[in-house]
C-alpha cells in the first residue's frame, strides 16, 4: 500500500499512535515518520513546509516524477510555459522516471523552459558540467525544444558567465517566459529543484559562505568552492525564495546530520544554507529516502 494512500487515510483516524498496521517494521517506521512529520509542517512556512520521507529511491523517484508533472501541467494550463531551475548532483538520475512512460508522452515538453539554479563554469562536455549532466540524463530523451534550454556561456569567467546568465534571465522575466514575484523584483520560477550535500549546502550556496548574505544579485558567482571545481555561477536566495515552488531532493545516510540539524531546528553558530530556503510565498516540499531521514528526532518511529 503506497504511504501517501496511508498518509491520507490518516487523515481520517483519530489517533496515530492507537493505529495498529500490518507493515513491516521498516515500512511502519517511514508510514509513520511520513504522517507525524508532514502534519507537523504542513502549512507552517517557518518549519520547512512539507515533508515527504519513502522507503527507497525508486519510490522517491516515483513520487517526484508525479509531483513535477503535476506541476508542469498546472502551469502551462495557467501560464502556457513551465519554467524550471535544476540543479546537479544525484537530483537528475531521480528524475529519471519523467524519461519513461507515461510522462515521456503525457508531459507536455515543448512547453517547458530550463535553467539551472547552479552550474560549474567549466565546458559543457566537461565531465562535471551540470549541464552535460542534464542532457544526457534527460534532455536527449524527451522532446524539450533545444532553444528553451538556458545554459551558461562556458567560454567566459565566472563572474561574467554570471552576469550573462542573469541578463538572459531579466530578458526573459521582461517577457514573462518567467513570472515576476509579487513582492521584489526576482523572477517566480514555477519550480526550483534543489539537492543538499552533506555539509547542508544547495545549489552552490556553502555554509559561511558571503554569497549567502547577496541580495541585490539575481545571479553571483563563486571562484573558491569547497567543492571542486572552484568556479560557479549560483542563483541567489532571494530568487530561490521567490519560486512558486521549491522542492529539496535529498537522499543518502551521508546526508542525514545534515537533515536532522536542517528540519529538527537544531542551534548552529550560523545556519546551514538549506534551512534559509523558505519560499516567501511558494511552496516547499522535502523529498527523503528513509536514510536521509534516519536521524530525524521530531518524527515518532514506531518500535
Amino acid at each position: 500500500m503506497p504511504i501517501f494512500f496511508l498518509l491520507y487515510l490518516s487523515q481520517f483516524l483519530p489517533s496515530l499512535s492507537s493505529v495498529s498496521l500490518s507493515l513491516s517494521p521498516t515500512f511502519r517506521a517511514v508510514f509513520h515518520s511520513t504522517v507525524s512529520r508532514s502534519m507537523a509542517l504542513s502549512g507552517d512556512k517557518r518549519d520547512g513546509g512539507e515533508l515527504r520521507v519513502f522507503v527507497d529511491t525508486d519510490e522517491l523517484s516515483t513520487d517526484l516524477a508525479d509531483y513535477i508533472a503535476e506541476l508542469s501541467e498546472a502551469s502551462v494550463k495557467e501560464r502556457g510555459v513551465f519554467a524550471i531551475a535544476l540543479s546537479g548532483g544525484s537530483l537528475i538520475s531521480l528524475m529519471g522516471k519523467l524519461c519513461e512512460a507515461p510522462y515521456n508522452k503525457t508531459v507536455d515538453w515543448a512547453k517547458w523552459y530550463i535553467f539551472w539554479v547552479d552550474e560549474r563554469v567549466v565546458a559543457k562536455n566537461h565531465v562535471d558540467s551540470n549541464y552535460k549532466l542534464t542532457k544526457d540524463g534527460l534532455l536527449s530523451k524527451v522532446p524539450v525544444v533545444p532553444s528553451h534550454v538556458h545554459s551558461i556561456n562556458d567560454t567566459v569567467s565566472a563572474e561574467k558567465a554570471a552576469a550573462d546568465y542573469e541578463f538572459v534571465l531579466r530578458q526573459l522575466v521582461r517577457t514573462r517566459v518567467v513570472s515576476v514575484s509579487d513582492i521584489s523584483d526576482c523572477p517566480k520560477f514555477d519550480l526550483i529543484l534543489l539537492g543538499m550535500g552533506p555539509d547542508g549546502h544547495v545549489a552552490s550556496l556553502f555554509p559561511n559562505h558571503s554569497v549567502l548574505d547577496e541580495k541585490k544579485e539575481w545571479v553571483t558567482f563563486i571562484t573558491d568552492s569547497p567543492k571542486s571545481p572552484p568556479e560557479r555561477i549560483t542563483f541567489t536566495l532571494p530568487v530561490i525564495n521567490s519560486a512558486s515552488n521549491v522542492a529539496v531532493v535529498v537522499t543518502g545516510s551521508s546526508k542525514a546530520d545534515a537533515v536532522h540539524t536542517v528540519l529538527d531546528m537544531v542551534e548552529t553558530e550560523s545556519p546551514l544554507p538549506a534551512k534559509l530556503v523558505q519560499p516567501t510565498k511558494g511552496k516547499l516540499v522535502w523529498f527523503l529516502d528513509s536514510a536521509a531521514a534516519s536521524k530525524l528526532e521530531s518524527i515518532k518511529f514506531s518500535e
